[in-house]
């Protein structure tokens, strides 16, 4: 069996690729630039080529000398934010990136799998957990490009056959993460401890996220690569929601001595959904269940800041 991560340097790319390495399968990843000794976020073992999604040719290329079993698209622009700055190149990564993967697959080796990285940020705003069915309503350009992505890995499932599985991760929090709400509040803690900030500064600590560990989120991508039924949709989440305050707190109980927390106008951004939870039963039915606790997990994240700064 070969693997094929695509954005292997990325954050779930990287963790899923040392888990298979471990196991002693044979891992390939892209990544966009070469890297330099010792750099790439993957550690030894997985073997890299250096290919920019948006080429359909070096695409093409890779994926006919690698011959994978599986590929994991992960390579992606993946920031919201980013995506109303500019909403043409978001889409033209995400979505054009994913036909470039799927021709591939299609024309050289029909019979991979293909896990494509949808996001949940695809769905509307519920205050109820979010099942695969629930309507697709993004509100960002990242949100349309995502469902430009599942429409596509559908289609080609339909008319060519591709065996591709749609996967909608929620928030996938761990180690190496950064620009998310985990990473940055144990930034500033970290940044407290160390005497370089007075206080933790916040947004909105009453919205509620639902957060899964890494490595279950690596567990649940290697239960749909063995289990999952092409052409169907997973959401790949915890199916519990927790607000804001119960990450700080959590970090806070791990500090010695009490910090000072200060809202911040600036990060109070108005678009922000007060709740979004999925509903994972579809996945659970595959055999998978989160195993890493919340606290172990935001402990994991302030460790890991601690280390690194």
């Amino acid at each position: 069996m070969t693997w094929l991560i695509t954005g292997a340097g990325g954050f779930l790319g990287s963790h899923l690729a040392d888990g298979l390495v471990a196991d002693g399968i044979e891992v390939h990843g892209t990544v966009r630039t070469a890297p330099s000794r010792g750099s790439t976020a993957t550690g030894s073992g997985t073997v890299l080529h250096e290919c920019d999604i948006r080429d359909a040719q070096q695409v093409s290329a890779l994926v006919s000398a690698v011959r994978p079993s599986i590929i994991c698209h992960l390579a992606a622009q993946s920031s919201p934010g980013l995506s109303w700055v500019d909403a043409a190149e978001t889409i033209n990564v995400n979505a054009g990136g994913l036909v470039h993967v799927l021709d591939a697959v299609r024309l050289s080796v029909p019979d991979s799998l293909v896990l494509t990285a949808g996001s949940s940020a695809e769905y509307g705003p519920s205050t109820e957990p979010i099942a695969e069915d629930f309507a697709q309503v993004p509100g960002t350009p990242y949100g349309v490009s995502k469902v430009a992505q599942d429409g596509l890995a559908a289609v080609y499932h339909a008319r060519f056959g591709v065996r591709a599985v749609r996967v909608r991760p929620f928030f996938i929090v761990g180690p190496r993460k950064t620009g998310d709400v985990t990473s940055d509040l144990a930034r500033r803690v970290v940044a407290v401890e160390n005497g370089t900030s007075d206080a933790v500064t916040v947004g909105r600590l009453t919205a509620v996220r639902d957060l899964l560990d890494v490595r279950d989120a690596v567990t649940a991508l290697r239960t749909l690569a063995a289990h999952a039924d092409p052409g169907s949709v997973y959401n790949v989440c915890s199916g519990v929601g927790h607000p804001v305050r119960a990450i700080l707190d959590a970090m806070l109980a791990l500090v010695a001595g009490p910090i000072a927390v200060r809202e911040d106008p600036a990060l109070l951004r108005p678009d922000d959904e007060s709740i979004r939870v999925g509903n994972n039963a579809r996945l659970r039915a595959l055999g998978w269940s989160p195993s890493v606790s919340f606290e172990s997990m935001v402990g994991d994240v302030l460790d890991y800041w601690r280390r690194v700064s």
